[in-house]
C-alpha cells in the first residue's frame, strides 16, 4: 500500500488510526487490521498539514556531528553533564568518578566503550526504578531489556517484557521515572486510550511536565549529536 508522506504502515489489533512522526522525520501510521485502505488514506490526507509541521520540527531537531570524545567534552548522565578526561597510564579503559576518565590508549574505541558503559548504567538504574515502582503499585512484569533504540524510549510487550533505550539514562531521574511508569501502566492498559493516560496520571500526577521535557530535549540524549 502506498500512502502519501507515509514511510511505514503497521496494522495491529488496535481500534483507532494513529500517526507518529519520529525524530528522524519518518512517518509511521498504525491502523486496525480491518481498517479499509480508503479510510487510512483519508485520515492521512486530513492530517497533511500536521504531518508537514512535525517533519519540519524533526528536521530542526536532527542531531548534528558525532561526539569527538576529546578532553573536557561533556557527556550526560541522569541529567547532569560530566567532563571527559583523557588520561595516560590508566588501567581501566573507561571509568566514572564524578566525571568520565578514558585511557588514552583506548581513545580509538571510545564510542564502543561509552555505549557499553551507558548500557550497563541503564540496566542498573532502570532495573532499580522498575522494581521500585512495580512493588509500589503492585504490578508484575516478565523481564527488562536494554535496547539501542534511537526514537523509542520504552515499550511494553503483550507478555510483560519492558524494553528501554540505553540513552534514557542521560535524562534526569524524574524523566527516567516517567518513562518507567509509562511502560508499567501498559501492563494494565496496552493502548494509549484515555484509560491509559488516566492510569499514568494516577501513578504520576505531574507526568505531562516530564513528558514535555523529553519531547523538547530528547534529541540531546545521544552520543551522535
Amino acid at each position: 500500500m502506498s500512502l502519501p508522506q507515509v514511510d511505514q504502515l503497521i496494522r495491529s489489533r488496535r481500534r483507532t488510526i494513529a500517526i507518529l512522526v519520529q525524530r528522524d522525520g519518518k512517518v509511521v501510521v498504525r491502523a486496525p487490521l480491518s481498517a479499509p485502505e480508503i479510510w487510512i488514506r483519508q485520515f492521512v490526507e486530513s492530517k497533511a498539514g500536521w504531518i508537514s509541521a512535525k517533519k519540519a520540527e524533526a528536521a530542526k531537531m536532527a542531531p548534528g556531528t558525532a561526539s569527538k570524545f576529546s578532553a573536557r567534552e561533556g557527556f550526560l548522565f541522569l541529567g547532569q553533564e560530566y567532563a571527559l578526561n583523557v588520561v595516560p597510564g590508566q588501567r581501566a579503559a573507561l571509568r566514572f568518578e564524578q566525571g568520565f576518565f578514558l585511557s588514552k590508549n583506548h581513545l580509538p574505541a571510545a564510542p564502543a566503550l561509552f555505549e557499553s558503559w551507558y548500557r550497563a548504567a541503564a540496566r542498573r538504574v532502570l532495573g532499580e526504578r522498575v522494581r521500585l515502582y512495580a512493588e509500589q503499585f503492585g504490578l508484575r512484569y516478565a523481564k527488562i531489556r536494554i535496547t539501542g533504540a534511537r526514537t523509542r524510549w520504552g515499550s511494553c510487550s503483550s507478555t510483560g517484557t519492558l524494553s528501554f533505550s540505553w540513552r534514557l539514562v542521560m535524562a534526569p531521574l524524574e524523566v527516567v521515572d516517567y518513562v518507567v511508569l509509562h511502560e508499567l501502566a501498559h501492563l494494565k492498559v496496552q493502548n494509549h486510550s484515555a484509560a491509559f493516560w488516566a492510569e499514568v496520571a494516577r501513578m504520576l500526577p505531574e507526568y505531562k511536565l516530564r513528558r514535555d521535557w523529553l519531547k523538547q530535549n530528547g534529541r540531546r540524549l545521544t552520543l551522535e549529536e
